[in-house]
């Protein structure tokens, strides 16, 4: 869980949630949202091309727009097992690490090109693509062991467990 390798997808600035999960799709039952995953976007075919472990890349204001909640778990359900932004909507951010879907900051959305493969080490913000190293931001202890536990439900299920 804590270290992803897989091919990287990059997109730009201002990436808002219309685009990586459009509103008709809301319709949708829930367990079909990754089918819609950035259905919206300038690479509307992402949900057929995505592959488990994929990571995605992208610039500044990831996830802005709405605080829909669905966004995040449209990327999960079609593989997306990471997202790299040089920043993120905090909303966006808070609703991918309750769900289980890390996010880092780091900028490096123009120093990789789609396809090419990262090896990442979450915990430690370390990134690895082509020879090349970059290092993002740690994310906090709390938001590791949310993840950790695969998602804020699984972790407070886990925390009353241990009390019990």
């Amino acid at each position: 869980m804590f270290t992803v390798e897989g091919a990287c997808w990059v997109f730009g600035d201002n990436v808002d949630t219309d685009q990586i999960l459009p509103g008709y799709a809301m319709a949708e039952p829930a367990e079909r949202l990754g089918s819609f995953a950035f259905a919206g976007s300038s690479v509307p075919d992402f949900a057929k091309r995505v592959k488990p472990g994929d990571i995605v890349v992208a610039g500044q204001n990831f996830g802005c727009g709405s605080s829909r909640e669905q966004a995040p778990v449209a990327l999960l359900q079609a593989g997306v097992r990471l997202v790299i932004g040089a920043s993120f909507a905090r909303i966006f951010r808070r609703n991918a690490i309750n769900i289980g879907l890390p996010v880092l900051v780091a900028d490096i959305a123009g120093q990789v090109r789609s396809g090419e493969v990262l090896g990442v080490d979450i915990a430690r913000a370390q990134i690895r693509c082509d020879g090349k190293s970059f290092q993002g931001a740690p994310l906090s202890e709390s938001s590791l062991t949310t993840l950790r536990a695969g998602g804020l439900i699984n972790r407070v299920r886990q925390e009353l467990a241990r009390r019990s």
